[in-house]
């Protein structure tokens, strides 16, 4: 009686026809340590079902799919000891981190078969105010596959961090991303040398693809509605065979005849399965009706975060 949801299951790109062209590109994935595989994986899977909903030619959705799959291949070259810190970066290691969209883009272009799609790797992290690395750009000079992998890689970074396990509380992370659409009042409106930085009055995301984002987020938060239903189901139907075995038991204790005790006992042993037993029963019956609690709040939680989510402006 175990239901687990797999937060990305839907949207994993392993569902996804791939072409074969596609393999060699997906195969630098396994030199990554698992947990930016799974990052990059994620990242790859929401630009996808983004790309889908800014309605983009299948061609370019498969482009900007690849760039994302490798948009941190950088991090092969990162040391693990600033890769894998738990604890924030120190100024100097900060530097060596953002390193990886240089260290990336070289080696995509180094490679033939790479080369196609170094845009993931360089620009994913470049923001329309200017304000992102490596080169700082403003919206004017972002490819679209970086804007569109920046949005997916924030949510993603964001979700790990905060571990979800489902979808509540989920519009927390979205309210951050709509913050950074937003223009930064501190930020400087000249460079270091003295040059007026256009696109300040933007924010770090394009608010087009954030509002996308919603539309995928609302779609998974559906789809795991549905899938804790049908479970939620099942032990509905598991409730109601042990409301019938404790009716029977009621009747087999206020029978007067051994006849009649006997009858019921056959109607409590029929229905009790695995390794249920009359002794064991009412404490997995109890436990179901727990299960059966916990589901159902946490569908009516998940129903109230889509309402939330709706009332969000970008």
């Amino acid at each position: 009686m175990k239901y687990e949801f797999d937060f990305y299951d839907r949207t994993n790109l392993k569902s996804y026809n791939l072409d074969q062209s596609m393999r060699y590109q997906l195969t630098m994935l396994d030199r990554l340590d698992v947990f930016t595989r799974k990052h990059c994986e994620n990242v790859a899977s929401l630009t996808c079902r983004l790309c889908e909903y800014l309605h983009c030619s299948s061609g370019f959705t498969e482009y900007c799919t690849i760039c994302a799959y490798l948009h941190d291949i950088g991090k092969l070259f990162i040391p693990p000891a600033i890769l894998q810190k738990p604890g924030k970066l120190t100024e100097e290691e900060y530097e060596t981190m953002k390193s990886h969209t240089t260290l990336g883009y070289n080696m995509c272009m180094k490679d033939l078969k790479l080369r196609p799609y170094a845009a993931g790797a360089y620009y994913h992290h470049e923001a329309l105010n200017g304000s992102g690395y490596p080169q700082g750009l403003t919206k004017k000079d972002i490819p679209y596959e970086g804007q569109i992998i920046r949005v997916a890689d924030e949510y993603d970074a964001i979700v790990s961090k905060r571990q979800y396990k489902s979808h509540i509380g989920i519009s927390d992370t979205l309210k951050i991303l709509i913050e950074n659409t937003k223009p930064n009042p501190n930020q400087n409106k000249s460079n270091a040398l003295g040059e007026i930085v256009e696109n300040t009055h933007l924010g770090k995301n394009n608010p087009v693809i954030v509002r996308t984002l919603f539309k995928v987020v609302i779609d998974d938060i559906e789809y795991e509605i549905s899938s804790i239903q049908s479970y939620v189901d099942d032990l509905k139907n598991e409730l109601k065979r042990f409301e019938q075995i404790e009716k029977y038991r009621e009747k087999m204790e206020k029978a007067k005849k051994e006849k009649d005790k006997n009858y019921y006992l056959e109607g409590i042993k029929m229905l009790l399965k695995n390794n249920e037993t009359i002794e064991n029963y009412p404490s997995i019956y109890e436990e179901y009706k727990t299960a059966y609690e916990k589901r159902k709040a946490i569908i009516d939680n998940l129903y109230n975060e889509i309402k939330i989510i709706k009332k969000l402006k970008v």
